[in-house]
């Protein structure tokens, strides 16, 4: 009964805080997108350089992949476009709330400085962060489980020929570079990825926490942060960051046996700048759930050999032709499972290609779209 009773206070606090917006941005209708069953899909649009196509499918109750594309001017003379997304975990709160203040927060540091900067990409990282675990601290006596929610975040920023990229967790951008000729396409990966898994990963944790011989640990052949999580890097996981989270109510199987002193998980984000040029054609933005099913190199010559309108949708069809092709069922019959069941089939998958002409920069092409909005919408509990 305690734990009926920690669920629904759940319910309660998440409702308080995330419902009304929740359904305002769902009301954008086929102006933000199109949806199909558990599909989201804007199948082309137009960013200051270029077109971008985007695609996201729900397997979790609640869906906890969000995303967003903001392109026009950052700041007064300084157009560029901003791609998020941001893979959460333990629920969607953490990714929503970052959907929500990642990009602003950017913008206000952009001011600042006057100028775009790997400095202002990770202190709106911090500042997000801040904001987020201030809001867990005043929730955390009606709604202590909030402690538990984190999102994976990767962001890039496309401006004055270069793109900024900042990564903390196991999204993955791959950028599309055309060879001699341009009939055959090479697959670079541009972000670092935060996943235990790595090897040099779980050697960056012990030489950061060497008092403690557990701070990775392998469960059913696979390796976790304290045996909890797969990631070193997120915005969120309160309670592994700070201790003051790490005890009741919060529930049993997130706590730790023994105390910490130090944050576990770091909110800071890898840091890169790649210099475009004329053999960069696009870039690949998504989730670990479509990385899960298709390799870097499959991903850059679908996009190369099919027409751009629809791009993101074909690749996420692709992810999930596989998933189900594992499980040996057709992918028919995947489609038609639903939310919450599917994802033990498949995680949530958010797809972003965008396109690269920064020759033919179009400063009027102003361009803000959330992905997933229109899919269905939390259970009546929740709300």
């Amino acid at each position: 009964m305690k734990g009926v009773v920690k669920v629904i206070r759940l319910w309660v606090c998440r409702s308080k805080r995330y419902g009304e917006a929740y359904l305002k941005g769902r009301q954008g209708g086929e102006q933000n997108g199109r949806t199909n069953g558990l599909m989201w899909y804007k199948d082309v649009g137009c960013h200051v350089s270029g077109e971008v196509s985007m695609a996201v499918v729900q397997a979790n109750s609640l869906l906890e992949d969000q995303s967003q594309v903001e392109s026009g001017q950052l700041k007064n003379g300084l157009y560029g476009t901003f791609i998020g997304v941001y893979d959460g975990h333990g629920g969607p709160e953490a990714s929503r709330f970052v959907n929500d203040n990642l990009f602003s927060n950017l913008t206000k540091f952009v001011s600042q400085d006057d100028e775009m900067s790997a400095d202002a990409i990770r202190n709106a990282f911090l500042k997000t962060e801040g904001d987020f675990l201030s809001l867990v601290k005043d929730q955390w006596c009606t709604c202590p489980q909030i402690a538990s929610v984190g999102t994976c975040c990767l962001v890039g920023v496309i401006c004055n020929g270069l793109i900024y990229i900042a990564n903390a967790g196991d999204s993955r951008l791959v950028l599309g570079r055309a060879e001699r000729g341009g009939r055959r396409i090479s697959a670079i990966q541009l972000s670092e990825e935060h996943n235990v898994n790595r090897h040099h990963i779980r050697d960056e944790l012990r030489s950061l926490h060497p008092e403690d011989p557990n701070i990775v640990v392998k469960k059913h052949n696979v390796w976790r942060v304290k045996g909890l999580i797969d990631v070193s890097r997120s915005i969120g996981d309160a309670y592994l960051k700070n201790p003051e989270f790490n005890r009741e109510p919060l529930l049993r199987k997130f706590r730790l046996s023994q105390p910490f002193s130090k944050q576990i998980l770091s909110p800071q984000p890898s840091v890169s700048i790649h210099e475009i040029n004329s053999q960069d054609q696009f870039l690949i933005f998504a989730s670990d759930g479509l990385w899960e099913h298709v390799s870097n190199e499959e991903a850059v010559n679908i996009v190369h050999s099919y027409p751009r309108n629809g791009i993101a949708r074909r690749l996420v069809k692709v992810a999930l032709r596989v998933a189900a092709k594992k499980r040996e069922m057709r992918y028919s019959d995947l489609k038609t499972i639903e939310r919450g069941v599917r994802r033990h089939f498949h995680d949530d998958i958010t797809v972003v290609v965008v396109y690269l002409s920064p020759s033919l920069m179009n400063v009027s092409s102003s361009f803000s779209i959330k992905g997933g909005v229109g899919l269905p919408a939390p259970n009546k509990c929740y709300m």
